[in-house]
C-alpha cells in the first residue's frame, strides 16, 4: 500500500472516530453532556474538550503548524484536569465549535503533509518525540477510539443510548427483557467466580 492509497483510509478512520464521539451529545441535555458520571469526573463535553485540544496539539505544535487559538487549559499553571470538562462559561457551543475548528485545522495539517513528513512531540521522551505524520495519525486515532469507548459507556449510563451512531447500534436486536435476562446470566457468572 502507498502513502497515497493510506491517507484516505487513515482520514476516513479518523473522521468516523470523531463523528463516534460528537453523535454521544446528540439530544442530551446541557447537564447531561457536562455530569459527572465516574469517580475522577468523566463526562461526554469533557471528552470533546479533551479530544479537541490534544488534537490542536499534535497536529499543530508537532509540526510546526499551531493551532491559531489559545487553549488557556493548556497553559503553564492551568488547574489540572482542565481539559477535560467544560467550566461555566464555556457552552456546549463554544466546545463543539472549538472540536470542529481543530478538525478542520488538523484536516489542513494531513493535507498539506506526507506521512513520513517529520515533527516532534515534546512532551513524549521515546527518540527525543520525533514521529511522523503516519505515526500521528494512527495514534490521534486511537486516542480518540479509547475516548469515544469512554464516551459510549457515559452515554449508556445516561439514558440507555449506545451504539456507533444514530440508527446504528452495533449490538444485536432485542427487547429489554432480554437484555435484563442476559445481564443477570453474566452477573451469576460474575458470582460464581467468587
Amino acid at each position: 500500500m502507498t502513502d497515497v492509497d493510506m491517507k484516505p483510509y487513515l482520514q476516513r478512520y479518523l473522521r468516523t472516530a470523531r463523528e463516534a464521539l460528537l453523535w454521544k451529545l446528540d439530544g442530551l441535555s446541557d447537564y447531561d453532556v457536562r455530569r459527572p458520571m465516574t469517580p475522577t469526573g468523566t463526562n461526554l463535553l469533557g471528552l470533546i474538550k479533551h479530544v479537541a485540544s490534544v488534537s490542536a496539539e499534535y497536529f499543530g505544535q508537532v509540526f510546526d503548524r499551531p493551532f491559531p487559538e489559545p487553549l488557556p487549559w493548556f497553559e503553564d499553571g492551568a488547574e489540572d484536569n482542565a481539559d477535560m470538562w467544560a467550566t461555566a462559561e464555556e457552552s456546549r457551543e463554544d466546545i463543539v465549535g472549538l472540536y470542529h475548528r481543530v478538525w478542520e485545522h488538523a484536516d489542513a495539517t494531513i493535507e498539506a503533509l506526507d506521512l513520513d513528513a517529520p515533527g516532534r512531540v515534546p512532551w513524549w521522551s521515546e527518540n527525543g518525540g520525533a514521529v511522523t505524520l503516519f505515526r500521528i495519525l494512527v495514534h490521534v486515532i486511537a486516542e480518540i477510539n479509547r475516548h469515544a469507548g469512554h464516551a459510549d459507556i457515559v452515554r449508556e449510563e445516561i439514558d440507555g443510548a449506545v451504539g456507533l451512531r444514530g440508527g446504528n447500534s452495533n449490538l444485536p436486536e432485542h427487547d429489554e427483557k432480554w437484555w435484563a435476562d442476559y445481564r443477570e446470566q453474566l452477573e451469576a457468572a460474575a458470582q460464581s467466580a467468587k
